[in-house]
């Protein structure tokens, strides 16, 4: 079994107790292809499962069929304080006569630590019996006595001799479970109250006495309770943070996230949510995003977001960022605020895939090293060197020098391939994505370049991209969805930048190693690297075996994410 890690520190309960939803089985890609739960946290079988169906036999419910006596499913639930507030946990199970499985839980000695109790116990210890119906089951704490229940991280089925439906699971309040565990659950039905963010009434912090403030080279003009931005490159952002460390945002579940603005709204609106440890020191910081179209949410004065159209962590999001400006007309922001409701008329778009925007792996204890583009002179020695450390990485190649004869790449790329290698998308020019001024200009980008590996490498597709100079944004990112055929591409960025565009032909390419160290040191476990630079091949093989001295195990992106797709390690 997969050694799984708690993730998160959910906040304690206070007020009126609801359900703490974990799992409602909506979305059969939210589950097998993405692994995570409706906790946001890490959900699977690992392959150890003959099928899993959601939607069988009805919604909001997941059929489980094992292959085997050895076949599993967890899912975690971060660091969850249950201790005199949740009793246990419930769920409606479906299942044979004379069904039999086992059900481990267990809990970590610190949040953001490994699990150190795990208690077990069978259906019959719990006196459980099956007849083919439906009905409501409660796994009560009582049960478990060993497991500290004020950081609860995981939930586990195996052993089973048949196949079980189950409908939505809960942590359930005081001792006895509601028979609708699906509803009233983690306050999401609720309308919170506004919460104002920024009014920009001061250019040092926001409404919330926390920092706010765009990137060096964004135009930034104050006036009075308003802030204009102007800015001529998609990378800049302006930041305004909710928190300093990590804030709980999951009572505004049903909430939406207003922006009063005048001006142009050829943008991104993003919501940041910070890493497992809440710690700015640690690699990667922020974890990751969510981004979405502002035009699609906007009118002439007002976007409204519903803030569940974030697809994060939202127990702990760091704050808002708007990104991605695609256009050099300024906006002029009024304020950003939460509210409970939405003016009369106005209409809320659909949400739109936008992929998993990832900083390092998901796989525990592991590392991969993803090479973006090179020059076919370095890229025998590259192979050469991983070959010798025997590790297997992931090569971005972009499109266009793959068609060029000349340039040796298609038959450089096939024998990475050959080699066990990943390859995946790095766009046909190396543009800035988010930058490109239509959807027509990045489909085009995208598809040049799927066609581009497709036919050069063998029939080739892959849902993997790697961003030009890592530029995202919401639009890229649903058209990489849609150019993909996939609602859930990998966007893969880094957590480890050994920086050769800054060093490698500098009077000190040797800080490519202090940078490396650097983000390794804070706990980053993604690369980025080129093979364009002799200084940045030649520190290629220190590079691996600092890797390898951390003590995890290296390997491809797919490989470190827990793809099904991709071949075992």
């Amino acid at each position: 079994m997969t050694t799984v890690v708690a993730t998160s520190s959910a906040a304690t309960p206070s007020g009126q107790c609801k359900n703490l939803l974990i799992d409602d089985w909506t979305s059969q890609s939210r589950l097998t292809f993405l692994y995570y739960n409706a906790m946001l946290e890490p959900s699977s079988d690992d392959g150890t499962f003959q099928s899993i169906v959601v939607g069988s036999p009805a919604a909001n419910r997941v059929t489980l069929t094992p292959k085997d006596a050895g076949s599993y499913f967890y899912s975690q639930t971060g660091c969850t304080n249950a201790k005199s507030v949740y009793g246990g946990i419930s769920l409606r199970i479906k299942a044979a006569a004379g069904t039999t499985f086992g059900i481990e839980m267990s809990s970590a000695a610190t949040c953001g630590g490994a699990d150190n109790v795990w208690a077990y116990q069978t259906t019959a210890q719990l006196g459980w019996t099956f007849d083919g119906t439906e009905k409501l089951y409660t796994i009560p704490f009582t049960s478990f006595p060993t497991l500290d229940t004020s950081k609860v991280t995981h939930i586990l089925f195996s052993n089973l001799n048949r196949a079980i439906s189950l409908g939505p699971m809960s942590f359930y309040c005081g001792n006895t479970a509601t028979d609708k565990p699906e509803l009233n659950c983690s306050g999401a039905e609720g309308t919170a109250t506004a919460l104002i963010i920024d009014e920009f009434a001061s250019s040092a912090t926001n409404a919330l006495g926390n920092w706010h403030g765009g990137d060096d080279g964004m135009t930034m003009t104050w006036g009075t309770k308003k802030l204009t931005i102007k800015s001529t490159d998609a990378d800049y952002s302006f930041y305004t943070q909710l928190s300093g460390s990590c804030r709980d945002m999951t009572s505004y579940d049903g909430s939406y996230l207003h922006i009063a603005y005048t001006g142009s709204n050829a943008f991104t609106v993003a919501l940041q949510q910070h890493n497992s440890q809440c710690n700015s020191a640690v690699a990667p910081y922020p974890e990751t995003w969510d981004s979405i179209e502002a035009a699609r949410y906007a009118s002439a004065t007002d976007i409204y977001i519903p803030m569940s159209h974030f697809n994060i962590q939202r127990s702990r999001v760091i704050g808002v960022a708007l990104k991605g400006f695609y256009k050099a007309d300024p906006v002029t922001l009024t304020k950003i605020e939460i509210v409970p409701s939405i003016p009369a008329g106005f209409t809320i778009p659909a949400k739109l895939p936008t992929g998993n925007l990832v900083f390092s792996c998901k796989r525990p204890n592991s590392f991969a090293f993803a090479i973006d583009d090179g020059v076919p002179e370095f890229a025998q020695e590259v192979l050469k060197i991983i070959k010798e450390e025997n590790i297997k990485v992931t090569f971005f190649t972009v499109g266009a020098p793959l068609l060029d004869a000349g340039t040796n790449l298609s038959n450089v790329y096939n024998e990475m391939i050959s080699q066990g290698h990943q390859i995946a998308l790095h766009s046909f020019t190396h543009p800035k994505m988010e930058g490109l001024p239509d959807y027509a200009a990045i489909d085009w980008e995208y598809n040049e370049d799927i066609k581009a590996v497709k036919q050069t490498l063998n029939g080739l597709t892959t849902p993997y991209f790697r961003p030009p100079f890592g530029n995202e944004g919401a639009r890229m990112r649903q058209r990489l969805a849609v150019t993909t055929g996939t609602d859930n591409p990998y966007i893969v960025n880094w957590s480890v930048d050994v920086e050769d565009w800054l060093w490698a032909t500098s009077s000190t390419p040797e800080k490519q190693m202090d940078a490396f160290q650097r983000d390794v040191d804070k706990g980053g476990n993604l690369v980025v690297l080129h093979y364009l630079y002799p200084s940045t091949v030649g520190y290629l093989r220190q590079f691996i075996q600092k890797a390898k001295a951390t003590g995890k195990q290296l390997m491809r992106v797919d490989q470190c994410m827990m793809d099904p797709n991709a071949p075992p390690l």
